[in-house]
């Protein structure tokens, strides 16, 4: 199988380069706490990792991932077919469940206590679970995050069910509107799932929307984040 992996990583680098010369290549999957593709080029060797959730994908697959890799490697545009046939892949029921057990036993997930200086991230969840939610979402592991963060305010992790939530705002200076309307927006991630439609990933869907815009405070919470 490596051997038919180089040689298909060689044929898709001619597609890209047809004049260049072929360096040397060396593949390997490997044992990442999720889907993930690596490329490098060192002392004139191409390196790559491939995620071993991807060890029995079809040669098509395969195909698609030396493809990207090799394109975003030598930065030509990425066939929207070779693409679209990953994302595909990746998303399908089998390789998303195997991806949320891989990151269970091997990721690692610092979890912080729910309870802040200024906020309780667990009387939170419990308050909008009432308010908005009859009561019916099963409340994750809740934390703060360990840094104060600004580039993530907040992310749901299926994989280990919890909701992480930016330190930033266990703060004084930061409304409790805010800090509610934030987790409430990870809690309709809890409720609505990433679905697949077509070969792309809907994170937001139609519904999810629907209910953010029944926030209250939602004009007051956005304003007060585009400040951060």
């Amino acid at each position: 199988m490596r051997s038919g992996l180089v040689e298909l990583f060689q044929q898709t680098l001619r597609e890209l380069r047809p004049s260049a010369v072929i360096p040397e290549l060396k593949i390997e999957f490997f044992a990442f706490a999720n889907v993930n593709n690596t490329i490098r080029l060192r002392d004139g060797k191409l390196l790559v990792r491939l995620s071993d959730l991807l060890e029995g994908a079809p040669e098509s697959v395969l195909r698609a991932i030396a493809h990207i890799l090799l394109a975003k490697m030598y930065r030509k545009p990425i066939d929207r077919a070779q693409a679209a046939r990953y994302r595909r892949y990746v998303a399908s029921h089998e390789i998303v469940h195997k991806a949320h057990l891989v990151r269970q036993m091997r990721g690692r997930k610092l979890l912080r206590s729910p309870h802040g200086h200024c906020y309780d991230l667990d009387s939170i969840f419990e308050d909008l679970n009432r308010r908005f939610f009859h009561g019916l979402l099963a409340r994750p592991r809740m934390s703060w995050s360990q840094t104060r963060t600004r580039r993530i305010l907040g992310h749901y992790d299926p994989a280990h069910n919890a909701i992480v939530i930016s330190r930033i705002f266990d703060h004084p200076a930061a409304p409790q509107y805010a800090v509610e309307y934030i987790v409430y927006h990870e809690m309709l991630h809890l409720k609505h799932p990433v679905r697949l439609r077509g070969s792309r990933r809907c994170v937001h869907s139609a519904e999810f929307q629907a209910e953010e815009k029944l926030f209250p405070r939602l004009d007051e919470a956005n304003a007060f984040l585009k400040r951060l």
